[in-house]
């Protein structure tokens, strides 16, 4: 995807101004001074958000910890040297080690900040922003800008990924006991996310923010790096309210052992990660410190082979990875069945949801046979078979049967984070607000696709009209939608907060154990069933047939 900088608009956010604004001062960080710039010209804030007028301010590629190449690679973040000379932070610093990024570094784990604020005590609201498996702090999609408009201390940033990430290993495990007090290892991504939020409480003041009112939020697999923090009292006192967009289901989902939010067991991790240590020939961790990124980067993205499940569910072009979050015991506790039941380490407000087209759902249909759709629902539903295919019929035509199955796809999506959410409220005191999103984009064919809603509730469709051709209904979506968003980070509620002054906003109630309903988004608002009552009774009988997660 071209990104708003290569399109030539970067540079025209460079452009002088005339008032004494943040961009104008420098910022003292915990390392050192920092230099931001005027991130919006009278051309693009006209153009975009009607007015002529900016004082939001970038901050892009300030270092939050050390290098983490070689004698600092799998360890938790380390304190980066301190710097005395001003730090002009006007570019992205690079993504950290990817197999499919050949401009990555594993000195890489640098944030970014778009704030608003015309000093440093206008103690406006934080977002800090948790991408995908794979992405970087970069992407058009999640460009700050916007929300900065709104009032928002926006902030992004790179973490470690796969193998770099996620290697669990004994000698790192004896690290972990010696250091932490814990037979720990493989979790250095989460940690790299827990650093960021120390950063920020002891940083986000000096450019306008509220330590005491930051918002986690992020999507796939940035929603478990969220949903990890809600979890860990690691993160105790570091954030006030949770989004986890694409984010956590109901453990009995068996769908969640697959999707992006999912981990492995300790033993698991130990497994893959002395098959990562053999396929480069090294007998410990001290031998695989010497090796380059370049030699490492081979097999860090490895996929395991799975079972039906996966090709079943169409859930992604392959099997499912073997470098993840690892129930360790220490940064990630216990099972998210047991936190379900104690409740969590975090009792915060929390907003989660899912897109209308994602969690296998195929556009415009999968394209199966009738066979196919009989054998891979009956793999999946076994005893309760008879039943699916009452609910979900074929009609004895290929075509139904496809539409049959987003139905389906659609409804488990639903019900799976609906239950969840039923479960949390049994053990938690603070709100849940559940959602279902169902705007597509224009111009494509995919419908509301997983990660669709981003750009819209972070309020950048400005960086990202290169690709789509908005219409006025797009923008006002996103000025909807992002009414919700923001009123949740001003007061841990979307109803309040008036972030949308152009009419009257759907009450988004939260979610209770006596009503079966959440939220639409996108292409209406308010109350929607989140199933029909017999196919939410007969997919809860599904789950709790299943080994719960």
């Amino acid at each position: 995807m071209p990104s708003f900088w290569d399109l030539g608009l970067g540079a025209a956010l460079l452009a002088a101004s005339t008032n004494a604004q943040l961009w104008d001062k420098t910022i003292q960080t915990t390392y050192g001074p920092v230099k931001g710039f005027e991130y919006f010209n009278s051309s693009t804030t006209e153009k975009y958000f009607n007015t002529s007028t900016s004082s939001v301010t970038a901050y892009l590629g300030i270092p939050f910890a050390a290098d983490t190449g070689y004698q600092n690679r799998w360890k938790p973040p380390q304190p980066h040297e301190l710097w005395n000379e001003t730090l002009l932070a006007t570019s992205f610093g690079p993504a950290c080690p990817s197999a499919k990024d050949p401009k990555s570094s594993e000195d890489c784990l640098s944030l970014n900040i778009w704030t608003n604020a015309n000093s440093s005590s206008d103690n406006l609201p934080v977002l800090v922003w948790n991408q995908g498996s794979g992405l970087s702090s970069d992407n058009p999609w999640w460009y700050g800008g916007g929300m900065a408009m709104k009032d928002v201390v926006f902030i992004s940033f790179n973490r470690r990924d796969d193998a770099f990430g996620y290697l669990a290993h004994p000698d790192l495990n004896a690290e972990g006991l010696a250091r932490d007090g814990f037979n720990t290892s493989g979790n250095y991504g989460v940690l790299d996310f827990l650093e960021v939020l120390k950063w920020v409480q002891g940083n986000i003041a000096n450019f306008g923010g509220d330590p005491e009112r930051v918002t986690i939020a992020g999507e796939s697999f940035g929603s478990s790096q969220v949903y990890h923090a809600v979890n860990s009292e690691l993160f105790s006192g570091l954030f006030s309210g949770a989004i986890s967009q694409s984010g956590i289901r109901y453990p009995y989902d068996t769908l969640l052992a697959g999707l992006a939010t999912s981990y492995v067991t300790m033993d698991d991790a130990l497994f893959h990660g002395q098959n990562y240590t053999a396929l480069h020939n090294a007998s410990s961790i001290a031998e695989m410190r010497q090796l380059s990124m370049e030699e490492l980067l081979v097999g860090s993205d490895v996929r395991l082979n799975g079972t039906w499940i996966w090709w079943v569910t169409a859930l992604s072009s392959g099997y499912p990875w073997a470098f993840k979050p690892v129930l360790d015991g220490y940064v990630l506790p216990m099972k998210y069945i047991d936190q379900l039941v104690q409740g969590p380490a975090n009792d915060v407000p929390l907003m989660t949801g899912n897109t209308r087209d994602e969690s296998g759902v195929k556009l415009p249909t999968p394209g199966w046979t009738l066979e196919q759709y009989e054998e891979y629902n009956t793999l999946k539903y076994g005893n309760l078979s008879d039943r699916y295919f009452s609910l979900y019929p074929s009609n004895d035509n290929a075509t139904e049967a496809g539409l049959a199955w987003n139905e389906a796809a659609r409804d488990l999506s639903y019900v799976g984070t609906w239950a969840y959410a039923t479960n949390w409220l049994r053990s938690a005191s603070a709100p849940i607000y559940t959602y279902v999103w169902d705007h597509a984009p224009p111009g494509q064919s995919q419908g509301a696709f997983h990660q669709s809603e981003i750009m819209y509730v972070l309020n950048a469709l400005y960086a990202n009209a290169d690709r789509y051709s908005f219409t006025e209904e797009d923008y006002h979506i996103a000025e909807v939608i992002t009414g919700y968003w923001i009123n949740f980070l001003r007061t841990g509620n979307p109803n309040e907060g008036d972030a949308y002054t152009a009419g009257n906003m759907s009450h988004w109630y939260p979610n209770d154990e006596m009503t079966k309903y959440v939220q639409r988004l996108g292409n209406g608002w308010g109350n929607m069933t989140v199933a029909e009552v017999d196919k939410l009774g007969f997919l809860m009988d599904y789950f709790h047939q299943q080994t719960p997660y």
